[in-house]
């Protein structure tokens, strides 16, 4: 079944609240995906999916679009992920999509972000050797399309990357 189908034939469920419309899909394969879009702009501010079946199931929402879900600090002891360790944050916007990629702190000449359409991902990747990442495009898979170099711009401010 193709993307718009899906959508269309999910059960939809809106409310607004906090200045975001808020819509929940649940679709027939017991998968759920939660969107929020922001009031003033309808630009889609966060998407969240929950992996549906008796297998699958975690009880636990990955993030697609937006800021990642906060962790809470355990004082166990044991190994935790160093707080300065890169993440990224996918945004939409009216006219694209966008990574920013949080704390690399190297010159924006060391950067290199590649389309590679038979991975069907994007590809970044320094001179330096200190960071390699492939990031899928959700959005282009789900309508049969390859990521494209001549769409593809990047520029670097205060330790971030950001890609567009």
């Amino acid at each position: 079944m193709d993307w718009l189908e899906l959508i269309k034939s999910a059960k939809k469920t809106a409310l607004i609240q906090d200045g975001k419309r808020k819509v929940h899909y649940k679709f027939s394969n017991e998968d759920e995906m939660a969107e929020e879009y922001n009031l003033e702009t309808n630009i889609l501010v966060r998407r969240a999916w929950k992996r549906g079946g008796a297998l699958r199931k975690t009880g636990l929402w990955e993030v697609e679009v937006g800021d990642p879900e906060p962790v809470m600090q355990s004082f166990d002891v044991g190994i935790k992920e160093n707080a300065n360790s890169p993440y990224i944050v996918k945004r939409i916007t009216k006219t694209n999509i966008e990574w920013r990629i949080r704390n690399l702190s190297y010159p924006v000449e060391t950067y290199s972000v590649t389309a590679d359409p038979d991975a069907r991902c994007l590809i970044i990747r320094t001179t330096n050797k200190k960071y390699f990442k492939k990031i899928q495009v959700e959005e282009l898979d789900r309508v049969n399309l390859c990521p494209e170099q001549k769409n593809i711009d990047f520029s670097h401010k205060y330790n971030t990357l950001i890609i567009t």
